[in-house]
């Protein structure tokens, strides 16, 4: 039932991490796959790998966070493909990392503009060309864990990750007549070029890692591609207007984790944070997650 052999799937952010994970499985499922990335070196990469693992697929450059480039890629869709059978929007980032007092009007406008305005940029564009597929078609956002728990100095993200999930339960009922699904996933932190985790943190913590989330590890961008051709696929054609977690169970936890010798406990038992060994020199990891300034915008799903 994972097969979408003569379908069209349109992934925003397709270049690398996440979005490239979903466009390649859906590749690998049959489908035509359209890629939408701002970088160009990540466009002509995708372009060619998926050329060579012998997946159809039409990769654009284009900035989702601007109107003209949104409406150019509708029509080239139309113009190659007729119509769409599924769109995944995850373009995303949280670029902004300070206590929310200090964000300035800009700052807050460029966190809208990267992880809310654009889905409703692309998801209004698409709607036409899913239509014509229905029923049977489907939308898929890319959120976030903490879009459903707090994330202190990510205020401005958490907010529009959540406004994410508002907007597809709603759309949800708009479009469910019409026999048009839509889905959010919200994954916790996923091994990404975005978010390195594995950089992040200094070999004297990382055996801490199998306590700090049930399942034992962090996400790697298949968990998030595996989600997504569920939800698009007929296993799932009595489920829209749902956030599916995709965490390790990170979220049930609630705080809670398991101590040296798997005692469950809510208090801290390491020394400094995740991201901080005490007794090394932390100069590299710390830098990585820096977010105290704007970064360049990228296209991959935080």
């Amino acid at each position: 039932m994972i097969d979408f052999k003569g379908r069209t799937v349109l992934v925003t952010g397709g270049g690398s991490g996440i979005g490239r994970a979903v466009a390649e499985a859906f590749g690998q499922a049959g489908a035509r796959v359209v890629i939408a990335e701002i970088k160009p070196e990540l466009v002509a990469d995708a372009r060619e790998s998926l050329k060579q693992a012998g997946i159809e697929a039409l990769v654009v450059q284009g900035d989702m966070t601007r109107e003209a480039d949104v409406r150019a890629l509708a029509q080239t869709i139309e113009q190659r493909y007729g119509s769409l059978d599924v769109l995944v929007n995850n373009v995303g980032d949280f670029v902004i990392a300070k206590r929310f007092e200090e964000f300035s009007d800009e700052e807050i406008d460029k966190v809208y503009a990267l992880n809310m305005r654009h889905v409703f940029s692309v998801t209004r564009a698409m709607i036409p060309l899913l239509r014509r597929n229905a029923p049977g078609s489907s939308i898929i956002s890319i959120s976030s864990i903490e879009a459903l728990r707090g994330a202190p100095t990510c205020a401005a993200y958490s907010a529009f990750k959540a406004a994410v999930g508002g907007f597809s339960r709603t759309l949800a009922l708009e479009l469910g007549p019409e026999g048009i699904r839509v889905n959010v996933i919200a994954p916790e932190t996923t091994e990404t070029p975005q978010v390195p985790v594995s950089l992040a943190i200094p070999e004297g913590n990382k055996h801490h890692i199998p306590r700090w989330i049930p399942l034992g590890r962090f996400g790697q961008p298949s968990d998030c591609a595996g989600a997504a051709l569920y939800l698009a696929s007929p296993l799932a054609s009595w489920v829209t207007g749902t956030t599916l977690s995709v965490d390790g169970g990170a979220l049930a936890a609630g705080g809670w984790m398991q101590a040296p010798g798997g005692v469950w406990t809510v208090i801290p038992v390491i020394t400094g944070t995740g991201f901080v060994d005490s007794n090394a020199d932390n100069s590299i990891p710390t830098a990585i997650f820096d977010r105290t300034e704007t970064l360049q915008t990228t296209t991959e799903s935080a």
